[in-house]
């Protein structure tokens, strides 16, 4: 799972290991603290690849997509390289494939749409091979290879181009239906939806497997060349995502920063030392635990770090008696425009990534806080928004899995109760205090004289008036 369905905030908890209220990554844009001189100076030099590097002694490699705002004027532009990288091909910006500029250790290279020497993907996995071939021998390494595919603009291989002619966007329960009992910005979308709005989604979709097999084709060669190397069966290989995406889910077209779990949710794959293969974990495992899990295996003493993940060493190794987490956060603070989008200026300021029948992705008040729980006993998500309406979502998912059905009126009160204090529990955590027990843990204590104290988080007591909106 992803803490925040946003490509920076996701980026910026696995450099960290920590969630988005503090790391203090937001959104995308440099005032969201996106790539900007804050995040550089404050939360950079603490990253795992720097700690790598410094503490352990590990040659690192960057090559792709870093964060969205990086290489803008305002934050040292491509000169900019992080403390942690012994090898930096970063890419200006936001995803391309083609006519983008790459920061070469700090020195801006152009690329234009030659495809055999300017696809983003090829590209990639040329520097990345070569790292490999002449890299030292007595240093352990560290690489994070970070394709922009399958992101927008969706651009595939001349040799993929004409492939999957046949895919769709999967038809699940949620497909092309009205979002009843959800916060306004699923509301507003259009339902049935317009014909061009299913085609624009299903051209997407195929268009985003298209690029994959680029992808596919750097990891094999990766995979292979480590083989050659002799260094395979001492490499760990995790391959993962920074946030979900959705196709049509509750008449959205496409976009992600949604708390549903086609957002969220994000494939983690993950082979090396001491891997069994063929076996999956049911754990609730976060992006905040990848830089954990490095450093672990690295060797550093994760006391010494603020990260709120915990280290999957011992899940990847199949240790019977772990301790694990039983809950995670979601948080998100949604974008908009000041001013009104002027194709469709009835929605009023605030709105963001409008498509042209009106069904905007993102607002301001797309600000939101969830606790995600998965127990023996439930399997649930509580989620509160920072709206005028202050909504609130509940489900179920194991009666729900597509979350169609919104519980918040009918689910006991104490568990609201228990849930409310519980998300504000989490919202102020840092470190350790991230990982303590969640309600549905046996070691978990609820006093619901503590909700209403002045502790410094937002406080709510649930009323039959205060679910009203829902």
């Amino acid at each position: 799972y992803v803490p925040s369905a946003l490509c920076c905030p996701s980026r910026a908890s696995i450099l960290t290991g920590k969630y988005p209220h503090n790391h203090h990554v937001v959104n995308n844009t440099l005032e969201g603290n996106c790539s900007s001189k804050l995040w550089q100076k404050i939360q950079e030099p603490y990253t795992f690849p720097a700690l790598l590097k410094t503490m352990c002694g590990y040659q690192t490699f960057f090559a792709g997509k870093y964060l969205n705002e990086y290489g803008a004027e305002d934050a040292g532009g491509v000169g900019h390289v992080p403390p942690g990288w012994s090898f930096w091909y970063a890419l200006e910006k936001n995803s391309k494939y083609y006519n983008y500029t790459l920061s070469v250790n700090g020195k801006a290279r152009k690329h234009g749409e030659n495809y055999s020497v300017d696809y983003l993907t090829d590209v990639l996995a040329n520097m990345s091979l070569d790292f490999l071939e002449y890299k030292s021998n007595f240093e352990p390494f560290f690489m994070m290879i970070s394709t922009p595919a399958p992101h927008s603009p969706w651009t595939a291989a001349p040799q993929y181009a004409n492939s999957f002619q046949n895919v769709s966007a999967p038809r699940n329960s949620n497909f092309n239906i009205h979002g009843k009992n959800k916060h306004w910005l699923i509301r507003q979308a259009k339902t049935p939806m317009t014909n061009s709005s299913i085609q624009f989604l299903d051209d997407a979709y195929r268009k985003r497997w298209q690029t994959l097999l680029s992808v596919d084709d750097l990891v094999e060669k990766l995979v292979k060349k480590l083989e050659l190397n002799g260094e395979l069966d001492n490499t760990y290989i995790f391959y993962t995502s920074d946030n979900g995406f959705h196709t049509g889910q509750f008449s959205l077209p496409i976009d992600k920063r949604q708390l549903y779990e086609f957002d969220i949710k994000v494939p983690l794959l993950v082979r090396g030392p001491g891997i069994k293969p063929n076996q999956t974990s049911k754990m609730l495992v976060a992006n905040i635990d990848l830089g954990p899990t490095i450093l672990d295996i690295a060797g550093y003493d994760l006391n010494k770090t603020q990260m709120d993940g915990m280290s999957l060493l011992p899940l990847l190794r199949g240790d019977k008696n772990v301790t694990w987490r039983s809950d995670f956060l979601v948080e998100y603070q949604g974008e908009g425009y000041n001013g009104s989008d002027p194709t469709c200026p009835g929605l009023g300021p605030g709105v963001t990534h409008c498509f042209p029948d009106c069904v905007c992705e993102d607002s301001y008040n797309n600000t939101y806080a969830c606790v995600r729980t998965l127990s023996t006993s439930w399997d649930l998500q509580y989620c509160e928004f920072d709206d005028r309406e202050v909504f609130v979502e509940v489900y179920n998912l194991t009666a729900d899995p597509h979350q169609i059905n919104n519980i918040a009126k009918t689910i006991d009160q104490e568990i609201l109760e228990k849930m409310n204090y519980r998300l504000m529990m989490l919202q102020s955590c840092s470190g350790a205090t991230c990982r303590t027990p969640g309600v549905f843990d046996p070691g978990y204590r609820f006093d619901p004289r503590l909700m209403f104290s002045n502790h410094g988080v937002r406080a709510r007591r649930f009323s039959a008036q205060s679910l009203q909106g829902i």
